[in-house]
C-alpha cells in the first residue's frame, strides 16, 4: 500500500514474501510464519517498511535483524517485538548453521492490535527502552512456555473452530503479558528496574535519531536538525559522534538509503517519482548519492 509518503507493504503483502507451506493467516489481519533458511528468511534481505507488528521468535540458529540503522543478532532463545514504520531487514543468515536456524514470526495489522485486550505499548516500552537491546533473551523454561504459546496458536488459526478470532485474540493478549512480564523480572533481577542517567551525548543522540526518522525523506542537512534541537550544528555533530562513533550526516544518509531501497524493492514507483518524494534536485544527483553509498545505481539494485 502506497502511504503516498513513502512506501509501507501491507500485511498481505509481507506474508506474501513466503512460501504458502510455512505461513497460517487469518484474514488479512494476522499471519504465523515458521521460518527457517533460504527458503523464507532470505526474502527479507531488502529493507521493507511494515506496517504493523511483528514479532520473531528464534526457536534454533542465529540470523542478524537491521531495524533501520541498527544491527542486532538473534540468537536461540531470543525475541524481538517489530513496532510499525521503521525498516527491518535481515543482514546475516549463518549458513554454517542453517540446517538448525528456525524462527516464528507473527505479524498483525494495527487495527487488530489495537483490539488485543492487553496495554502492548504499556508492557513492552518500558522494558525494551531499559535494555541495551531491544531483545528479549529467555530462559529454557520460559521458551518451552513460549513454544506452545505459538504452536497452540497456529494449531487454532489452522482450525474451523467456532470463535476462532476470539480464541486467538486471547492467546496472543496472554503471550504479550508473558513476555511483558519476563522483561519485568529480568530488570529487576538485573537491577535495572529504576531508570539511571544517561550521558549528554547519548541523551541527544536519542532525539537526533527521533528527529531523522520523521524528518529525512525532507531534510538532509546537519543544520536543520540541530536547529530543532536548539544546538549549533558543530556541537550536534560532536555530541552524535561522542555518542555512535558515526557521523550526523552518515546517520541522516542512511535512512535515506533505507527509505530508498524500501523503495526500490518493494514499490513500482518510477525512479523520477522516488526522487521526488526524497527531495532531490534530479535524478542524476540522486543516481550519484546512491551510488556512492551502495556500489550500485537505483535501477540495479532494484534488478538485485
Amino acid at each position: 500500500m502506497d502511504d503516498g509518503i513513502s512506501y509501507t507493504i501491507s500485511l498481505a503483502q509481507f506474508c506474501q514474501l513466503f512460501p504458502i507451506s510455512d505461513r497460517v493467516s487469518m484474514g488479512d489481519d494476522l499471519c504465523l510464519i515458521h521460518a527457517r533458511y533460504d527458503e523464507s528468511l532470505s526474502v527479507l534481505r531488502h529493507p521493507c517498511r511494515f506496517d504493523g507488528f511483528l514479532a520473531f521468535f528464534c526457536v534454533s540458529g542465529r540470523m542478524k535483524l537491521s531495524i533501520n540503522l541498527s544491527e542486532f543478532e538473534m540468537t536461540e532463545n531470543s525475541l524481538f517485538v517489530y513496532i510499525p514504520g521503521n525498516i527491518v531487514s535481515v543482514t546475516e543468515l549463518d549458513r554454517a548453521g542453517k540446517d538448525g536456524l528456525r524462527v516464528i514470526i507473527i505479524a498483525m495489522t494495527r487495527g487488530y492490535m489495537a483490539g488485543l485486550r492487553t496495554d502492548v505499548p504499556k508492557l513492552m516500552g518500558k522494558g525494551m527502552a531499559l535494555i541495551d537491546k531491544p531483545f528479549l533473551y529467555i530462559r529454557d523454561s520460559e521458551k518451552k512456555i513460549a513454544e506452545r504459546y505459538m504452536y497452540l496458536i497456529s494449531d487454532v488459526l489452522e482450525s474451523n473452530l467456532m470463535y476462532k478470532r476470539e480464541s486467538v485474540s486471547a492467546l496472543l493478549s496472554s503471550v504479550f503479558f508473558l513476555a511483558g512480564g519476563i522483561v519485568e523480572q529480568q530488570l529487576s533481577e538485573s537491577g535495572r528496574d529504576k531508570v539511571t542517567g544517561f550521558s549528554r551525548s547519548h541523551i541527544v543522540f536519542e532525539k537526533f535519531l527521533s528527529l531523522v526518522s520523521e524528518y529525512h525523506m525532507s531534510n538532509r542537512t546537519v543544520s536543520f536538525y540541530a536547529e530543532k534541537l536548539c544546538l549549533s550544528p558543530k556541537y550536534l555533530a560532536k555530541l552524535v559522534r561522542t555518542a555512535t562513533g558515526r557521523s550526523a550526516s552518515e546517520w541522516i544518509d542512511g535512512y535515506v538509503i533505507l527509505e530508498a531501497k524500501n523503495m526500490l524493492r518493494y514499490s513500482s514507483l518510477p525512479v523520477k517519482e522516488i526522487v521526488s518524494r526524497l527531495h532531490f534536485p534530479d535524478v542524476p544527483t540522486f543516481h550519484k548519492f546512491f551510488r556512492s553509498r551502495t556500489g550500485l545505481t537505483p535501477l540495479e539494485y532494484r534488478r538485485s
